[in-house]
């Protein structure tokens, strides 16, 4: 299809209009030039499908249709899996298909910033390259099946408090190494056929108008080349959008925004080019869903299996003391907590899947074994019945092991606000609490959106965490509880002790409309390992019920140059006695000290499957980035030369294997060269150490008395290093004149 040509016979007002949705789900037609509509919906875990847009909506209050609900983006990145998350993005894709859908709003890949944020169910970590290498493998998932994904929320969206106006404070480095790389990463890899830019401002500057976010890094830097949507509701001033990079505005806004284009147009504020730009990014996207529309059977119960056979790989043991777990047939079970009766399998708000099927374990427990279910504790909320507490008590005393299936109810975590405490319902830590006082084993299984505090966990025997698991989600931690399957999933974000140990505790949610990212790069292990401090889980955590072992680790160079790529190997071998899944954990740690950087950060990962005594060989490739920091002064990213080591982990705390490589960079970071230029910069630059020594110290020697740098103790050296070149005047008999004069010899001598 012609595009360009196709534009270029439409009327001003038809491609304002076509910058605008025709409704809550639609793209607009246009019937004289054969343009058909295209529909959108909801994701990332499943269809939100409205059949009437009369009743539309983006916060999941309305109905949509029967569809899977596959596990949330909180489990799906516990799994560690690309190949898992490309598989379910095939799936979804094929349900598109079969329902029209031309594109899925998802994956979202907002950092988890906060235990608090009210959607960080729908998000896949604190780690932006987990993050990103789980969003490209689903996406390409997704995208295989010819329809289109939407990554959102670009960017710095980590708050549902004030989102639509509060202002995220944050520095160009700590963007482009924690809030940019999920983003960039999906970009690069997989293409996404459309971005959506979030409802919050960028340092003060609304993302759907912010030109340098939608065009000079998403479009320029990273090569984006489908189209940029808005939040639902995300425009303020339309005009603005479309020459920042802001494509298509959801839901419309009946007419006045077109309006409002037009208007630019003609009074020339707004050149019809980037409008016709504008226009024909949206057409690339309609005619490609549109010509490639596939006949396929949207199998419910099929997918529920899938859903199941996902959910499966997702649940993280986070304890299992004496082997409390794997649960033998033949023992008595108390099966405890409304959540058993009731499961939480998803969020609320605009992922809100209307599911087809939703088991439970109370339905399912016969078929697993001797289990006797009391109530105890409603899922709705938080209200202490005495009633059902004594029920509970009683039904555990006659138990031999105790099953709590725990959690936080709908109204604790939700789109549209954020959670105020980290803590489960009073209730429930009640119950717990004199469960663990019976003498009974006590296994608690989790269902929740983010972290919570466990006051217990020291009490009990078993912890399963299940997050919001999916429509199947209950058939999923059956199987892990019974031993059918092997748990092998590890936390994509860290479980801090308290609320007041995450790093950003006294600066989220922010005040009057604005938030100070102040911790910087330093978010989620990055911050508690630099700190040592102690976590509840760290992150990468995760418990199998058989034993994995590590050797002969290697690496193919010990030394790299900037355009090498390192390629890490190892043996990983199952030393137990079941099957299981391991994920083997890589991280890198600059030890070269010449940033401030974290203690190390995940840069590569991988699962491998072994029977018991199996042993495979797993390689991992490294390239420059994973070296390397953003520095703002060269706009780019930069690894200084020296030593690296390579860590091999279980998560970010149990590093079980290391090496180091010698990385020789030859594009030394060189100082920025004006009169205020730090002398020790200069000296730390081998293009000016020599200058130092032979033009400067005759200046330093005459407050100094000495004629050398290795002539002066520490003190005197300390204080020359950190002396401005303009400091000079002021000891010295050097003018300004003289100054500017250094101040070009130096320039000069670094070309």
């Amino acid at each position: 299809m012609d595009v360009k040509q196709i534009v270029n016979q439409m009327t001003l007002e038809e491609k304002a209009a076509m910058c605008s949705g025709a409704d809550f789900w639609h793209t607009e037609k246009v019937e004289r030039l054969g343009i058909p509509a295209s529909m959108v919906s909801d994701g990332p875990h499943g269809l939100r499908k409205q059949p009437d847009e009369s009743s539309g909506d983006h916060l999941g209050l309305n109905d949509a249709i029967e569809a899977v609900c596959f596990p949330a983006a909180c489990a799906t990145a516990s799994s560690f899996d690309r190949e898992l998350l490309h598989d379910m993005g095939v799936t979804l894709g094929k349900e598109c298909q079969a329902e029209g859908v031309s594109v899925l709003l998802g994956p979202a890949v907002n950092i988890k910033r906060s235990p608090l944020c009210g959607r960080n169910f729908e998000y896949l970590s604190e780690d932006p390259y987990l993050a990103g290498e789980l969003a490209a493998s689903y996406i390409n998932g997704v995208q295989s099946q010819n329809v289109g994904t939407s990554i959102k929320h670009f960017a710095a969206n980590n708050q549902e408090s004030e989102r639509m106006s509060v202002s995220a404070e944050v520095d160009e480095r700590t963007l482009r190494e924690i809030y940019f790389p999920a983003f960039e990463t999906a970009v690069k890899k997989a293409q996404p056929w459309t971005v959506m830019c979030s409802y919050n401002r960028l340092n003060g500057t609304y993302a759907s108008e912010h030109k340098w976010l939608l065009t000079d890094v998403l479009r320029n830097d990273w090569g984006f080349e489908g189209y940029v949507m808005s939040d639902w509701g995300a425009v303020r001033d339309r005009v603005k959008g479309i020459i920042a990079g802001m494509d298509l505005e959801m839901p419309g806004s009946s007419g006045a925004n077109d309006r409002a284009i037009i208007q630019a147009v003609q009074e020339g504020s707004l050149k019809e080019e980037t409008l016709d730009l504008a226009v024909e990014r949206i057409l690339n996207i309609v005619y490609r869903y549109a010509e490639n529309r596939q006949n396929e059977a949207f199998s419910r119960e099929k997918d529920h299996q899938k859903a199941a056979e996902i959910a499966r790989q997702c649940i993280v043991l986070l304890k299992n003391e004496a082997q409390v777990l794997p649960l033998v047939q033949d023992e008595k079970i108390a099966l405890i907590g409304g959540f058993a009766e009731k499961p939480r399998y998803q969020g609320g708000g605009s992922s809100h899947i209307n599911s087809h099927t939703v088991p439970c374990a109370v339905q399912l427990k016969d078929q697993y074994g001797n289990m006797t279910y009391a109530k105890g504790f409603t899922a709705d909320g938080d209200q202490y019945e005495e009633d059902l507490e004594k029920e509970a008590l009683e039904v555990a005393e006659q138990s031999d092991k105790i099953a709590v299936f725990a959690g936080l109810p709908d109204v604790f975590e939700s789109e549209s606000y954020d959670r105020e405490h980290m803590r489960l319902p009073d209730c429930q830590n009640q119950l717990i609490e004199k469960l663990t006082k019976l003498g009974k084993p006590v296994i608690v299984v989790l269902h929740n959106g983010s972290p919570v505090e466990m006051p217990w966990v020291d009490n009990v025997q078993g912890i399963v965490e299940a997050y919001l698991g999916g429509e199947a989600v209950a058939e999923a931690v059956m199987d892990i509880l019974y031993g059918e399957v092997n748990p092998s999933g590890r936390l994509a974000e860290t479980f801090p002790r308290r609320l007041e140990d995450n790093p950003s505790y006294l600066n989220f949610p922010g005040m009057q409309k604005q938030v100070n990212y102040a911790e910087g790069i330093f978010v989620g292990y990055r911050y508690y390992d630099a700190r040592k401090m102690d976590v509840l889980f760290p992150f990468g955590y995760g418990l199998s019920y058989t034993e994995f072992s590590y050797s002969n680790l290697k690496i193919d160079k010990s030394r790299i140059t900037a355009k090498d790529t390192l390629m890490v190997s190892l043996d990983v071998t199952n030393t137990g006695s079941m099957e299981g899944k391991e994920i083997v954990q890589l991280y890198v740690s600059d030890k070269t000290q010449a940033a401030i950087r974290p203690v190390r950060e995940l840069k590569n990962f991988t699962a491998v499957t072994l029977k018991p005594g199996e042993t495979k060989t797993v390689s991992m490739e490294l390239d420059y980035r994973a070296f390397a920091w953003y520095d703002t002064e060269q706009k780019d990213w930069y690894a200084a030369g020296g030593t690296y080591e390579i860590c091999i982990g279980k998560s970010s705390r149990d590093i079980v294997m290391r090496t180091e490589v010698v990385l020789e960079n030859e594009k030394e970071k060189l100082p920025k060269i004006d009169e205020n230029v730090m002398i020790g910069d200069l000296m730390d630059c081998t293009k000016t150490a020599d200058y130092v020594e032979e033009r400067l110290m005759p200046y330093i020697g005459e407050f100094i008395g000495k004629t050398s740098m290795k002539e002066m103790d520490e003190m005197e050296r300390s204080m020359v290093y950190y002396m401005p070149l303009s400091s000079l005047r002021s000891f010295t008999k050097l003018d300004n004149e003289g100054l500017g004069e250094l101040v070009d010899e130096l320039k000069n001598h670094m070309r």
